[in-house]
């Protein structure tokens, strides 16, 4: 059961907490892939394959694992790789990155997430704790929290507990003291919970618990979890 009393800050995570990322990655890949067709045909070509993709963004996976944790970076050498192969200029690789990542910060939020965060945010210092590359500061919500903590730049991404103990240091708060709140079960909640803090899950899809610990709040959106601090 969530202990709210406990609760002196909140975590929350981005992609598919408060807005879902496969619809925004795939316009961000269509404006990238419409960019290439003018400034880099032969690129767009192939990256209109996706075997060919797949099999460039595997190959730089496995040869840059130095990149695991930064999407922003592995992107911008898969597209640089991409141009190579095609025999266009690789130096356009981090313009052609540029119009991908501004797409990108172009989120539709859930239409639960800005008044969740609003109400949360007048009430606790909230912190983001994402494996991504969102923006907050873009994307529009950079007043509502405290702090930013991602995988890129911290080095280790969820589920480890490194990252979840750094955003409650960012919070000025101990683990035991603050609620996590994300979407997926495995990264954000057992992720939360292996890290001494509190975990909210947002199933949004009504799908079925996968581990035996057990987060301390299940919801289906986060209306339904502020309405617990009411």
């Amino acid at each position: 059961m969530l202990d709210v009393g406990k609760i002196k800050a909140i975590t929350v995570d981005l992609d598919d907490t408060l807005w879902p990322i496969w619809p925004t990655i795939e316009r961000a890949e269509r404006a990238l892939h419409d960019w290439m067709t003018y400034h880099a045909p032969m690129a767009a070509a192939l990256f209109s394959s996706a075997a060919a993709l797949r099999e460039i963004r595997d190959y730089m996976a496995n040869s840059r694992p130095e990149l695991k944790h930064d999407m922003s970076a592995l992107r911008r050498e898969s597209i640089r790789l991409a141009l190579y192969r095609a025999g266009e200029n690789p130096l356009l690789a981090q313009t052609a990155f540029d119009v991908f990542f501004a797409e990108r910060q172009r989120v539709v939020l859930f239409d639960d997430a800005r008044p969740a965060l609003e109400f949360l945010a007048a009430r606790f210092p909230l912190v983001s704790v994402s494996n991504g590359n969102a923006d907050l500061e873009a994307i529009g919500l950079g007043p509502l929290f405290k702090a930013a903590i991602s995988a890129r730049e911290f080095g280790v991404g969820k589920p480890d507990p490194r990252i979840f103990h750094a955003a409650a240091g960012a919070a000025d708060a101990l683990p035991g003291n603050v609620l996590h709140i994300g979407d997926d079960a495995t990264l954000d909640a057992l992720g939360a919970l292996n890290a001494g803090m509190q975990a909210a899950w947002v199933n949004r899809s009504d799908t079925m618990w996968p581990h035996e610990a057990r987060p301390h709040v299940t919801v289906g959106t986060l209306t339904e979890l502020c309405e617990l601090f009411r």
